[in-house]
């Protein structure tokens, strides 16, 4: 304990003597750059990736095999390799077929790191999704279903009207913890030539080979971290406050 200690008073020493560095008031601006492009690339792959995950958790508790069998293959897979190999094979993988992304006029979409990452990342983070949610909706309770059959409610106005938003809060604490997943996950587009933090990380490195590029960007991700954690606290508990006992 005493050694993070000393270590934590050190670097908090070391970044505030630096703070007004040369090297800081140069590559500051990049960093903030590069801090919005990995909130629009986080942020776009989180909501596609919301859109997806829905019919993906319906299918994979779809009774019939077929449907709930590619559903299966498709969460195990994104779920169960990594998201820089998934990342790796849509980028570079999709110039091996390019003359049929061409024929259905795709290639400029392909062809583009930015959209090959927002590609990899909401399919990655659709199969995420889609896992909370099945498991949100498993867990409420199936007399909820079974009042709305006795009042003659169908199935779908049941599952959109009352059991939907009642998943969405249980899937609250797990949606959070997928998003900070994905803001550290995100540092890999950085390989794809994609200027996010990361990217903007390295080439500063790049033409400095200045350590301190890397410890600027392990402390802004904190605190992108931080300040993202802290807002879904807050949205968690307004959201929840009439679950709360008085």
């Amino acid at each position: 304990m005493a050694l993070w200690i000393v270590a934590g008073a050190y670097l908090a020493y070391y970044l505030a003597s630096n703070v007004m560095s040369d090297y800081v008031r140069t590559y500051w601006d990049d960093y903030l750059d590069g801090i919005l492009i990995t909130l629009q690339l986080v942020g776009t792959s989180m909501v596609t990736g919301a859109l997806l995950s829905l019919p993906v958790a319906l299918a994979r508790s779809s009774r019939n095999p077929f449907v709930s069998g590619i559903a299966y293959a498709y969460v195990y897979f994104f779920r169960g390799t990594p998201l820089l190999a998934q990342t790796f094979l849509i980028y570079y993988g999709a110039g091996t077929f390019r003359p049929f992304f061409s024929d259905l006029g795709l290639w400029w979409f392909f062809r583009d790191a930015w959209y090959c990452a927002i590609f990899a990342f909401t399919l990655n983070t659709a199969a995420y999704q889609a896992e909370i949610l099945r498991g949100a909706v498993q867990n409420i309770d199936k007399g909820q279903w079974e009042a709305s059959s006795a009042l003659g409610i169908s199935r779908l106005v049941t599952f959109w009207k009352v059991i939907l938003p009642q998943a969405l809060i249980v899937a609250l604490r797990p949606y959070g913890n997928e998003l900070i997943l994905m803001i550290k996950g995100s540092a890999i587009v950085s390989l794809v030539t994609v200027f996010d933090l990361m990217g903007e990380t390295r080439r500063a490195y790049s033409r400095t080979f200045d350590f301190q590029a890397y410890i600027w960007a392990a402390v802004l991700y904190l605190v992108v971290v931080e300040i993202l954690r802290r807002i879904w606290e807050r949205l968690e508990a307004r959201l929840t406050r009439h679950l709360k006992r008085s």
